[in-house]
Formats: C-alpha cells, sequence, structure tokens
C-alpha cells in the first residue's frame, strides 16, 4: 500500500479593501511572473500564443536597430502611471537616461515614449480599452496596438498618437505589410507573416 501523494495548498492573497498599490506589486511574495497591477488589482498573464512572442520579438529587434542612442526598447517592463496601476506593456520605448541598471524592474509613465500592446485572446478588452485610455491619461505620447487580420491572419499594427488636449489617442496609421512611421523615431519595418515566420 503507498500513502497518496500531499497536495501543497496554494493561499492567494487577500486584496485590501481599497484595493492593491504599486508597492504591493513590488513586496508581495510569490506573485506569478508578469503581474500586473489595473485599477488596484492583481492581473495574472495566461500563457500565451507562438503568434504574441514572435510579435514583440520582431518589433523588439526592428525598434532596437533603428532607435536612436539616447532611446532604449525593453519588452515587459512595469510601467508606474500611478499608485494604483502598474501595467507591463509587451514593448516600451523608453528614455535611455533613465536606464539605471541591469536591477532596474519598472519604469515610470513619463519615462516612456511608446507602449506597445499585442493582444492576446485573455487580454483583449484589456489591451483595447483600459491600458489604452490609462496609458494616454498618464501622458505616453504614443501606443501601438498588434492583432491578427484577414483570412491568413497577419500581423496588423495600430499606430496611435496623443492628442494633449483631450489627454485621448488618435489613429494616425494602420499598417498589413510594412510599419513604417517617424514616431517616436524612424521606423521601417517588414510585418509580413514571412517577416515573422523567419525568427
Amino acid at each position: 500500500m503507498t500513502a497518496e501523494p500531499v497536495k501543497a495548498e496554494h493561499r492567494w492573497p487577500v486584496p485590501p479593501q481599497d484595493g492593491y498599490t504599486v508597492d504591493d506589486l513590488f513586496t508581495l511574495p510569490n506573485l506569478p511572473p508578469h503581474t500586473e497591477l489595473i485599477d488596484g488589482s492583481l492581473v495574472f498573464v495566461s500563457p500565451q500564443r507562438a503568434f504574441h512572442s514572435m510579435m514583440i520579438d520582431l518589433l523588439v529587434s526592428g525598434l532596437r536597430s533603428t532607435a536612436p542612442p539616447d532611446r532604449k526598447v525593453y519588452r515587459e517592463m512595469t510601467v508606474l502611471l500611478d499608485n494604483r496601476n502598474g501595467p507591463e506593456p509587451d514593448i516600451s520605448v523608453v528614455r535611455a537616461k533613465e536606464v539605471i541598471d541591469l536591477e532596474q524592474t519598472r519604469f515610470q509613465a513619463a519615462d516612456v515614449l511608446l507602449a506597445v500592446e499585442v493582444i492576446s485572446p485573455d487580454s483583449e478588452v484589456r489591451d483595447q480599452d483600459a491600458k489604452p485610455r490609462k496609458y494616454a491619461a498618464a501622458g505616453i505620447p504614443y501606443f501601438w496596438l498588434v492583432d491578427m487580420a484577414g483570412s491568413d491572419r497577419h500581423p496588423v499594427v495600430r499606430v496611435y498618437e496623443l492628442d494633449p488636449v483631450s489627454k485621448t489617442y488618435a489613429l494616425s496609421g494602420i499598417h498589413h505589410e510594412r510599419l513604417k512611421t517617424a514616431v517616436p523615431f524612424t521606423v521601417d519595418m517588414d510585418i509580413t507573416l514571412d517577416a515573422l515566420r523567419a525568427l
């Protein structure tokens, strides 16, 4: 007769009455990787599709190859928008002078010039609605939203620019095969399915 294995019981943190703060995001023990803070609630990331990972790689590579020396490109770094919001854009372009060291875990919203979200099935509403509204309110000048389109499910990148008066994003371009824009710096990259599959 063999003994039944004892299942370890996992205990999720109990949120405070007013919700979590960004301080909690960085001090609560044993949070899963890439946990975000949205409106005082912890958001855990689900497993991602291959498209999500590959598209991030493609864009990071293209952005880094054209970024001027005073700009740096990061993937999956927390951006502190306010005391109750610490999302983690899939890609951020930041001012190089704000990069402190290799131990850095976050950037202030004022340091970020571009936030990029690649839509996932579990995060579609956050990526299309909540996050861009919050990025715009925090003053991040540019936002890109990446998805699949058409029957062949090819990449499409929607480029938005901040209207400083209304603090909302205005669509400035939709790119299907080539992503060509002058902001936040000159970018010209192949975003076809072939480019994605060549990674």
